[in-house]
């Protein structure tokens, strides 16, 4: 299926390429495989410009593994606020501990040892051991899917197994085993600045003679991605309760979304419901047992999309006069007001405080 020789110029022309186009990423200059591990993990679902400041905070305060597996989860999460897909934080807290407790606190080396690691899968694996140990793993996610898939005019789907199956070998056949992490990062970097999902940039592509998808003005078209994204719609009432200089909060438990962080109190209705409806919900009833009327001090609807829900919010501020006794369901409790920022909180109840 591919040419040897073929594809040692392609190799050839993306090392040339990174070298005068590679982005300068603070992660580039270390070979650090914890250091490495935190940008990747970082830049799973993150754009760069975001990730970057994320990264020199996360190492300012966790410097070395043993520092994060020391950590409470709490500051973990806290430190990972804003960034959203949260199991990334709670994994990367449960692999420091399995690197201090199975491998006497140093990262491994062996990409075997590395994808053992929690929240490790075969991409990040491989950009460590390519990068931190010039093992020849070859990375693959959706950069290097694209690049392949239109190099080669791939038409299988790639989430088929044999889409992937073939993309994958071609991707390894084109490492560079001399330097494979630097060719890693050649082909992650072309992927996001030429090769892009959107208006690829072809006229400037150093691979437009090698690029089948180019010859056959398919570019558009490739690569085939069939999978189609059930969307599930949530509807969420918080209720932002003060009383006395306190807020109320609560800890999200179970497997749902956001697992481990803290909320406001929360209704969740089948359908959307107003303030009306809610008034005569179960919940309602043990939420503001006791108290004769609710006045509502302020009202704001988010919208806030995952990648399989949509959660459609509405937040209530509710003040409640300091003459009146409150006491909220147990699972609910009280902090000062002041005290809210120090508590981790999913990306949309940080919206909210944006705001407010």
């Amino acid at each position: 299926m591919t040419n040897r020789g073929n594809n040692s110029k392609i190799t050839s022309l993306l090392l040339d390429w990174y070298g005068k186009e590679g982005r300068d990423l603070p992660w580039r200059e270390t070979t650090d495989p914890y250091k490495i591990w935190i940008s990747e993990i970082i830049l799973q679902q993150t754009r760069v410009v975001q990730g970057r400041d994320y990264y020199f905070r996360f190492i300012e305060k966790f410097p070395n593994v043993k520092s994060l597996a020391n950590a409470e989860e709490d500051e973990v999460l806290k430190l990972w606020q804003g960034l959203g897909y949260y199991t990334r934080a709670r994994n990367v807290h449960a692999a420091a501990k399995q690197v201090m407790d199975s491998f006497n606190g140093i990262f491994p080396s062996a990409y075997s040892d590395i994808i053992s690691l929690k929240g490790i899968g075969e991409y990040t694996a491989a950009a460590i051991a390519s990068i931190a140990f010039n093992e020849p793993y070859a990375v693959v996610d959706g950069n290097v899917f694209r690049v392949v898939a239109r190099l080669f005019g791939i038409t299988l789907s790639i989430h088929s197994s044999e889409g992937k199956k073939m993309i994958k070998e071609i991707a390894q056949s084109l490492l560079n085993r001399e330097d494979p992490g630097r060719y890693n990062q050649a082909v992650m970097d072309f992927g996001a600045l030429i090769c892009t999902p959107a208006q690829p940039k072809c006229m400037a592509c150093v691979l437009q003679d090698h690029c089948m998808a180019f010859a056959g003005n398919r570019v558009g078209e490739l690569p085939v991605n069939d999978r189609k994204i059930s969307i599930r719609n949530r509807y969420f009432h918080y209720f932002h309760i003060q009383h006395n200089g306190n807020t109320f909060l609560q800890k999200r438990n179970g497997s749902d979304i956001w697992k481990n962080l803290f909320e406001f109190p929360l209704i969740e209705t089948p359908e959307p419901a107003d303030f009306t409806l809610l008034e005569k919900t179960e919940p309602f009833r043990q939420l503001f047992h006791g108290l004769s009327s609710i006045s509502i001090d302020h009202r704001l609807a988010i919208r806030h999309q995952l990648t399989h829900q949509a959660i459609h919010t509405l937040f209530y501020r509710i003040i409640i006069p300091g003459n009146i006794p409150y006491n909220p369901p147990g699972e609910i409790f009280k902090i000062e007001n002041e005290q809210l920022s120090e508590y981790p909180v999913s990306r949309l109840i940080h919206k909210y405080l944006e705001i407010i």
